[in-house]
């Protein structure tokens, strides 16, 4: 058996045993509030609605939640507005260091073609020592934020010798087709719409430059009390994660209405992503770890953090 069919396996089992214990019935009309952005797994978890067939025997129903991007999902963490959710690598960065109370409690495996830098397709611009001097646009303090100064690293260019422009997709879409910003950093499925739509040329992926894993994340008040909950969530990922493997077509006529982004885009940006929900181990953390320092050094975080501590712990 390997050792994701056995982690799976071992939650299912876990929500089952609870669920069936003579005399251990929940309370009724519990909530788990969950977040979720427009792309990604948790909004087909959402669509399929196996969860909440899951999460019944144990006391518990679903609010969903939705969020344009991390930073403000992970702000919810920080209010108490949401008990899970999942994000990028830099969010749950800066969210701890914002003191955000929440745990990282799975992930999946890199997927590092699914974010990129994107120039218009008529830019004199083809290298990325040529973004030097040049306005980029970004959303700050998302997972492309670390692409963007690894990839400025590797080209010998300081990040203080661009000049960050911090839009949300939608403001940065419409700056690059307008010509306000030189180069854009962005993510799929918004990536791959931009190139489709408007021939956008990339001058690098993540490829040997950031993982970009996703990460899903609990509140730590909840995930302690409910571990079941947290348990029972994690396993129908991994039935999502098993039906959406190798299923692009299928998958992207599902997300397709609710996001408005037209079926052939969405198979592009799908082929780019990973599935296959995992426990985190010593080389993701080590990973976001190096994210987190990076950061500090260049003084975009107001404190070091030690992302170590707040990673759930296998049977926790």
């Amino acid at each position: 058996m390997t050792p994701l069919r056995a982690f799976v396996g071992s939650l299912a089992l876990g929500v089952l045993a609870l669920a069936f214990i003579p005399g251990t019935s929940p309370a009724q009309d519990k909530v788990v509030r969950i977040g979720f952005q427009k792309y990604g797994n948790v909004i087909l978890l959402k669509g399929k609605g196996g969860l909440e067939q899951k999460l019944a025997p144990l006391g518990y129903k679903v609010e969903w939640r939705e969020f344009p991007s991390g930073p403000p999902l992970l702000e919810a963490f920080n209010v108490g507005a949401i008990d899970f959710g999942h994000a990028g690598e830099a969010p749950p960065i800066f969210g701890q260091a914002a003191g955000a109370p929440f745990l990282y409690v799975a992930h999946e495996p890199p997927a590092p073609k699914g974010e990129a830098i994107l120039v218009p397709k008529d830019s004199p611009i083809k290298t990325l020592a040529e973004l030097k001097g040049r306005k980029v646009a970004l959303n700050k303090g998302s997972n492309v934020h670390y692409l963007l100064v690894k990839a400025l690293e590797k080209a010998g260019v300081k990040y203080s010798e661009i000049e960050p422009a911090f839009l949300a997709p939608a403001d940065a879409r419409a700056a690059f087709e307008r010509g306000a910003v030189d180069a854009w950093v962005i993510w799929d499925p918004f990536q791959a719409a931009a190139e489709v739509a408007t021939g956008a040329r990339m001058l690098a992926d993540g490829s040997g430059l950031a993982p970009n894993h996703q990460f899903y994340l609990a509140g730590q008040k909840f995930a302690d009390a409910n571990p079941q909950v947290i348990d029972a969530i994690i396993a129908s990922i991994a039935e999502i994660d098993a039906w959406a493997k190798g299923n692009e077509k299928a998958v992207a006529e599902e997300l397709s209405p609710g996001i408005g982004v037209p079926v052939p885009v969405l198979e592009i940006a799908l082929k780019r992503q990973t599935y296959g929900i995992r426990p985190l181990d010593g080389k993701v953390i080590a990973e976001q770890q190096s994210i987190a320092d990076t950061f500090h050094a260049l003084g975009l975080l107001p404190k070091p953090i030690t992302v170590s501590t707040i990673v759930r712990r296998s049977g926790s």
